[in-house]
């Protein structure tokens, strides 16, 4: 079996809209980040073009999996809009977001795409965003690069990424397994559901996607994050301010 690496994503923030089957009016959420919506993220930090479709078609054979971390809340909100060039009132539509969601993405692939994806995540060409422009993540969206890894053993292994609230609010009764979906291989005998985030092209004129086989299972509880300490000195804009100004003799 060929070496495989795999990058390690968290995706948190406020809000979260990972939509598959969107029509007309109605734009709902998957449960979970979408295939399409991850590899867009990726591609969009690497600056690749909605219609470069040669550039995008490696990002699209990699192995992607994630882990629910903290399953956040489902809500509903209702949008308005005008038409850009006649003012023309459009008709009145039902969006659908995850609110307080955290997960743990991986993709599974060639080492050195991944560790090219990786630095674009920490200097990208076009802000990341959680399947809508509207839903900005709240940190780093990059957590690890693993050489020589497997997306099963890194979905198990990876410490739980839930938020610090949602961790205090669950100290004595945390989970004891987490729900991971992972995309089934070609020698995988589990069973499989299909949905259709199989990205193909994301030209504006003819978005394309195709059915993708994803495997369900639990797994447990893995060690928990811990928030590395924040150190803060109110002082120190003020000191800063403070060496820039001449004093009066040398004035």
């Amino acid at each position: 079996m060929t070496p495989t690496s795999v990058l390690v994503l968290r995706l948190a923030g406020p809000l979260q809209s990972w939509g598959a089957s969107s029509r007309f009016t109605r734009r709902t959420t998957e449960s979970a980040p979408t295939k399409s919506g991850v590899v867009g993220l990726l591609a969009a930090a690497a600056g690749i073009e909605r219609d470069d479709d040669e550039a995008l078609t490696p990002l699209t054979a990699l192995r992607f999996g994630v882990r629910i971390d903290q399953p956040g809340t489902r809500i509903r909100d209702f949008h308005t809009a005008h038409h850009a060039l006649t003012g023309k009132s459009m008709p009145l539509s039902e969006r659908f977001y995850l609110a307080d969601a955290v997960f743990v993405a991986a993709l599974e692939g060639d080492h050195a795409l991944l560790t090219r994806l990786h630095t674009a995540l920490r200097t990208p060409h076009y802000p990341p965003f959680l399947g809508r422009r509207s839903c900005p993540p709240a940190g780093p969206v990059d957590l690890a690069l693993h050489a020589n890894a497997r997306l099963e053993n890194t979905l198990r292994d990876t410490p739980w990424q839930a938020s610090a609230w949602y961790r205090r609010r669950h100290r004595h009764s945390p989970p004891r397994r987490l729900t991971v979906l992972r995309e089934k291989t070609a020698d995988d005998t589990a069973p499989a559901d299909t949905l259709r985030d199989q990205p193909l092209s994301f030209a504006p004129a003819h978005r394309r996607h195709a059915l993708r086989s994803i495997v369900t299972e639990q797994v447990p509880l893995p060690s928990v994050r811990l928030d590395p300490p924040v150190e803060h000195d109110p002082f120190e804009a003020l000191t800063d301010d403070l060496t820039d100004v001449p004093d009066e003799e040398s004035a």
